[in-house]
């Protein structure tokens, strides 16, 4: 019989100093009982990590190398209904069998619960898994805190990635990877799936929220960002792996439905989907999850090309390679390339992949175990999967501090770790109209924000309307909490909503909460403006697939009545893709696209409102006109020959409450050699009457190319914060590499010609001889 382990977290019954001498005693006797036993060089700290994995390889059964190749998620151990804010409840028995008759080495997954829980939850798992393995491997647990610790009950939780993509600021993407590992590494959580470094190029994309955006210029810079914040940030003796996601093309489904069937060149693949994964291994990024779907007709994680050839020896990739959620069954019940899951198991392993999630049920060891007997696999095969898996475990520490702590509470939410996301939110917010200086809504004569915007007399008065006006679940979306976005009630009562915020920085008697579209013309009588929060509910992944990239037609409606009343209107854009609305889009005064701002966008929102911020925000993908011509900024010539209106607005478009002017682009020659750098300078200069910081965002245009060139790319960026009147120099030099593109084969082609850089509409002209 299984028994069940209820783990009670006896709160008031611990002291502030003894709960952590508790948790060092424990990791120390840990490590006495190993040091105990036979002299053993994988328990050596001071040994090599290769020698480590070596010493402990050769002492490992087949069936325990199959193991450690094996992840299952949380619920086949601790049910989704045991899961709550005061305990978890873990079968033991169940950890006991996984272990000691599977082998397994990783768990993932989960909802989040308070620090205390996830600590009391994986020690239990941790010295059960331990006690069960014959050579007492810890278990290594991975999580997806794609935007801050969004697993943590208490913890901070960013902007989506879109969101840090349009800051166009890498120091924030490196912060959110910083405070990520900082709540959440102690807690247990070593392993985090993010960045996820797939292209925002399709918006019709369910999951394009959870990308740095369209260019990979800009993704392969903030990918490399993130992961280097995550991985270089130690607490006390825990550091966290991150997760390049997903190898690769995933994001440009040609129904623009996820997990359906990509069609890309391989030229575009290498041009497009490589150069953010190429950065984040370059930044040392220790494992990667694989692609579901397919690519031109080949399965990824069948595809020995991709994860062998491109993935390991072209990219030199030498980490974990992880399977997607069931991705090796469905080789067989979804691509249909295999006849079971055996065969489908041994394409897997042939093509590359290390470690499979399963995630829910047992059948991979016992699948690996046959296959191994009949000799379709290999021990060596195993080898070499193994090495990676327990290089991590050893890179991580995890054999010398494998039990979480609570040293480390403090670090939860920690006043500037919400300081950190509010900044990124309000960076992030995207101001893309503002009819006759609409905004900031002024708080009267004088205030904050006095010198520019409406002037109400003593406080604007907001009527506040729409589906995202006063709720905190579509500030944040998918990934929060819960896979789907939690319940209303599960976010944290502190969290500001659009609407309490905007009380808090008008005066709650200046804002007005609308209740239905049909009486909005009655209860908006006495407000001097009507702002609009629109958008849509949490979603990630399938469940997002949608039919129409138009917005609903009841938000259209509210924005049609809101004009209707003669009065001022702002809307403000909620969602983790750009919904069109072209023809009501004409009607609004003022227009901010918010994106998904986390836990703090209730608040970045009203601070930009009001102009208590000065939004920096620039849009990182195209937004369509209409939901049947989506192209990105970096599309070929062709796309765009006989359209007559292009987009509703444009990569890289965005207002502030200053103005911005550029002048006297140069270049340091106009005539190069193959091989050599050009430097690019130009002036900007604030010449509005408020400080404000400006995105300036280099372009390159190849001309003329044997194949088709993008109409532009950027190549560069920074963020440049400049007083009232002050002015800067900035440089930027085009690398050989910038002018280089990859052919079918990934090789670099370097062609002579004409070259185009452009910033801030200012362009100039060299060649390439």
């Amino acid at each position: 019989m299984r028994s069940s382990l209820l783990l009670l977290l006896l709160i008031p019954a611990l002291t502030a100093s003894a709960q952590p001498r508790a948790d060092r005693a424990r990791n120390g006797r840990a490590g006495a009982d190993r040091a105990g036993a036979e002299r053993m060089v994988y328990l050596d700290a001071t040994a090599s990590v290769d020698a480590r994995v070596e010493d402990l390889l050769r002492r490992m059964t087949v069936e325990e190398k199959i193991g450690q190749m094996t992840q299952i998620n949380y619920q086949l151990v601790a049910p989704y209904g045991g899961w709550s804010s005061n305990a978890v409840t873990i079968d033991a028995g169940r950890v006991r069998e996984a272990v000691q008759r599977y082998g397994v080495g990783s768990f993932l997954n989960g909802i989040a619960v308070p620090a205390r829980t996830w600590i009391a939850y994986g020690d239990t798992m941790q010295r059960v898994a331990m006690a069960a393995h014959r050579l007492r491997i810890p278990i290594l647990y991975g999580i997806d805190h794609v935007h801050g610790a969004n697993y943590l009950e208490g913890g901070t939780v960013f902007p989506q990635e879109i969101n840090l993509a349009a800051t166009f600021d890498t120091t924030l993407a490196r912060r959110m990877g910083e405070v990520t590992a900082l709540e959440a590494v102690a807690l247990g959580h070593r392993w985090n799936f993010a960045p996820i470094l797939d292209l925002g190029r399709n918006v019709r994309w369910s999951r394009m929220y959870e990308t740095f955006g369209e260019s990979p210029h800009v993704a392969s810079r903030l990918g490399a960002a993130y992961v280097r914040g995550l991985q270089e940030t130690r607490v006390g003796p825990y550091r966290m792996a991150a997760t390049m996601k997903h190898f690769l093309g995933y994001s440009d489904p040609k129904s623009g439905w996820d997990r359906t069937p990509v069609e890309v060149p391989m030229q575009a693949i290498y041009e497009f989907f490589v150069p953010s994964f190429r950065a984040a291994i370059a930044a040392g990024a220790m494992t990667v999850m694989i692609n579901s779907t397919e690519i031109n007709g080949e399965p990824v994680h069948a595809s020995k090309r991709l994860l062998t050839g491109l993935l390991r020896d072209e990219l030199g990739f030498k980490g974990l390679a992880v399977t997607d959620w069931e991705d090796i069954s469905k080789l067989v019940n979804l691509h249909r390339v295999a006849v079971d899951e055996k065969e489908a198991t041994r394409m897997a392993i042939d093509a590359g992949i290390d470690m499979s999630m399963v995630p829910m049920s047992f059948s991979f060891p016992v699948i690996m175990r046959e296959l191994v007997r009949e000799g379709s696999i290999t021990e060596a095969r195993l080898d070499l999967s193994v090495r990676r898996i327990l290089r991590a475990k050893f890179e991580l520490g995890l054999f010398e501090h494998p039990m979480p702590s609570s040293d480390y509470l403090a670090n939860v939410g920690a006043p500037a770790h919400r300081a950190s996301a509010l900044d990124a939110a309000r960076a992030s917010l995207v101001l893309l109209k503002n009819r006759d200086g609409v905004l900031p809504l002024r708080v009267g004569a004088g205030g904050a924000n006095a010198g520019a915007g409406m002037n109400a007399g003593a406080g604007a008065r907001v009527y506040l309307a729409g589906p995202g006006a006063n709720a905190k679940r579509p500030l944040s979306g998918g990934w929060s909490l819960e896979w789907q976005g939690a319940a209303e009630e599960r976010y944290p009562a502190g969290m500001k909503t659009v609407y309490t915020a905007l009380q808090d920085a008008l005066g709650a008697g200046n804002v007005t909460l609308g209740t239905s579209g049909d009486r909005l013309i009655q209860q908006s009588a006495s407000a001097s403006v009507i702002v609009l929060v629109l958008g849509e509910d949490p979603y990630t992944e399938q469940e997002g697939n949608f039919y129409d990239l138009t917005l609903p037609e009841a938000q259209r409606t509210l924005i049609r009545s809101a004009k209707a009343t003669g009065k001022l209107v702002v809307g403000v854009y909620l969602g983790g893709r750009p919904r069109t609305f072209t023809e009501e889009m004409g009607l609004l005064d003022g227009f901010v696209w918010a994106g998904l701002p986390g836990f703090e966008g209730g608040q970045a929102i009203a601070d930009v409102l009001t102009g208590v911020a000065n939004p920096s925000g620039k849009l990182p993908f195209v937004y369509p006109y209409g939901p049947s011509h989506i192209a990105p900024h970096n599309h070929k010539p062709s796309e765009y020959a006989l359209t007559e209106k292009r987009v509703a607005f444009d990569f890289g478009d965005g207002l502030s409450y200053t103005t911005f002017a550029y002048s006297g682009l140069a270049l340091s020659d106009t005539l190069v050699a193959s091989g050599r750098a050009v430097t690019a300078r130009v002036t900007l200069r604030n010449t509005g009457s408020v400080a404000g910081a400006e995105s300036v965002l280099w372009f390159l245009t190849d001309e003329v190319g044997r194949i088709t060139r993008p109409v532009r790319e950027v190549k560069g960026f920074e963020k440049v914060t400049l007083a009232p009147g002050e002015s800067r120099t900035l440089t930027f030099t085009v690398t050989p590499d910038a002018m280089r593109y990859p052919d079918a084969d990934g090789r670099p082609v370097m062609e002579p010609g004409t070259f185009r850089v452009t910033v801030g509409g200012q362009q100039a002209r060299y060649r390439v001889r």
